[in-house]
């Protein structure tokens, strides 16, 4: 169905979700960071880890990072500082996505570039200054712990599609996760669901980037 909506001449803007479709991110790296700090083995972490509360609250900046810390020091079970919870969190990123930058150079010429992402403070600070490059493509990039809103939620999408000044209908929305691309879809953008590089490059090739 995506697929028949992306032709040339289809939409007005892209919005581009940020980890797994920009930023390679792998939290098995901060298990493993966590549980070297803690002197365990990562799979003693692994079940422990959730995003409930308080993960989706750091997320829209209602929890400091100081709160989530001493919550994953709860959840997970292990004494860490916080400067060691967020050596381990910070470690999650990976580094571009491989081919990425080219295929965002090359939207860009045709069509303005967003980016929204679930995220937080701790997160933006440290992949602000280390990735500027590849966002430097974006015209403006939309993070829910500074607009207070997250993805799936309708209310989100709204903010992002109001801010663009955009119809919904002619913004394509790029994400990794399907609830969210179910969430874009649900208020009127055409989504895009991102498992490799391929499929950014495919539907710029559809629209005639």
């Amino acid at each position: 169905m995506t697929q028949s909506l992306l032709f040339p001449g289809a939409a007005d803007a892209l919005l581009f979700d940020l980890g797994r479709v920009v930023i390679d991110i792998d939290f098995n790296r901060t298990l493993a960071r966590w549980a070297g700090h803690a002197g365990c083995e990562p799979a003693q972490l692994t079940g422990r880890f959730s995003p409930d509360h308080i993960f989706k609250r750091h997320e829209t900046g209602e929890t400091s990072d100081a709160e989530f810390f001493a919550g994953l020091r709860t959840s997970l079970g292990i004494p860490l500082s916080d400067a060691q919870f967020l050596d381990g969190w910070n470690d999650i990123f990976v580094g571009e996505v491989p081919g990425i930058a080219l295929l965002l150079a090359r939207a860009a010429k045709h069509l303005p570039l967003y980016a929204f992402s679930n995220t937080n403070g701790a997160h933006i600070e440290h992949f602000s200054p280390r990735f500027t490059d590849v966002l430097g493509h974006f015209r403006k990039i939309f993070l829910s712990s500074v607009i207070g809103l997250r993805k799936p939620d309708a209310k989100a999408y709204d903010h992002v599609v109001q801010a663009i000044g955009a119809p919904a209908s002619r913004i394509v929305f790029f994400d990794d996760l399907a609830e969210n691309i179910e969430g874009a879809k649900a208020q009127g953008l055409i989504g895009v669901h991102v498992t490799s590089p391929d499929d950014v490059a495919n539907a710029l090739t559809a629209l005639g980037i």
